[in-house]
């Protein structure tokens, strides 16, 4: 058994036969396809945690250029992937995200600006902003980590209304405290933030503990 929990397939709780929390992970078309990786990477081996994917067109043409690859590369982690033009796939739907013992959560790593729009004016055209626009109404955890600088008054207006509706905003704002010596250790960094914000216990690095040595 591994830090974050056993099995590295997005299934750890159910092959350990535990009951499993369904995280939705919503990848758009933004820069920053490594956060979404090491994300992904990092839920797949918790334990009770089930990992849903959905990679949006836009998406697929950002991972094509930063990292010369398809989706696999970020739906391999997952124990459910869908089409993002799938808008009846189960996270369109309500009713799902409560099907279990503890209601479902979503995190949109990274949240294009386009993304941000469609959910504030609440006009979403696939099931990734589909499947966000339902956490927000069932009033469940979502977590937004934009990735746009500088931001616009719109940008702005926007984040306000989805944190007024109940959104997360985070934006990709790694800190320095642990004294990372890698990309790699940004990121882990950055997720642990994230995994607070999703309700997910870790052992990703906090302020105060022992920086990084070097």
């Amino acid at each position: 058994m591994g830090e974050y929990g056993v099995h590295g397939d997005g299934r750890g709780a159910e092959a350990a036969g535990q009951p499993a929390r369904d995280i939705v992970v919503g990848v758009s078309g933004a820069s920053g396809m490594a956060l979404a990786e090491c994300a992904l990477r990092l839920l797949a081996r918790m334990a009770g945690v089930r990992v849903h994917c959905i990679v949006s067109q836009g998406a697929r043409a950002v991972l094509r250029a930063e990292c010369g690859a398809g989706p696999e590369r970020l739906t391999a982690h997952a124990a459910e992937v869908y089409a993002p033009e799938d808008l009846g796939a189960g996270p369109a739907s309500g009713s799902w995200w409560r099907r279990g013992p503890v209601p479902a959560a979503m995190l949109v790593a990274p949240c294009s600006m386009g993304t941000l729009g469609a959910l504030a004016s609440g006009a979403t055209r696939n099931l990734l902003q589909r499947a966000a626009d339902v956490a927000l109404k069932e009033r469940l955890p979502l977590v937004l980590v934009t990735r746009e600088s500088p931001l616009s008054a719109v940008h702005l207006r926007n984040m306000l209304a989805l944190q007024e509706a109940g959104a997360v905003i985070m934006p990709f704002s790694p800190g320095f405290y642990l004294r990372p010596q890698s990309l790699d250790e940004l990121l882990r960094q950055a997720c642990g933030r994230i995994f607070d914000q999703l309700g997910l216990p870790h052992q990703l690095g906090r302020w105060g503990d022992a920086p990084t040595a070097g």
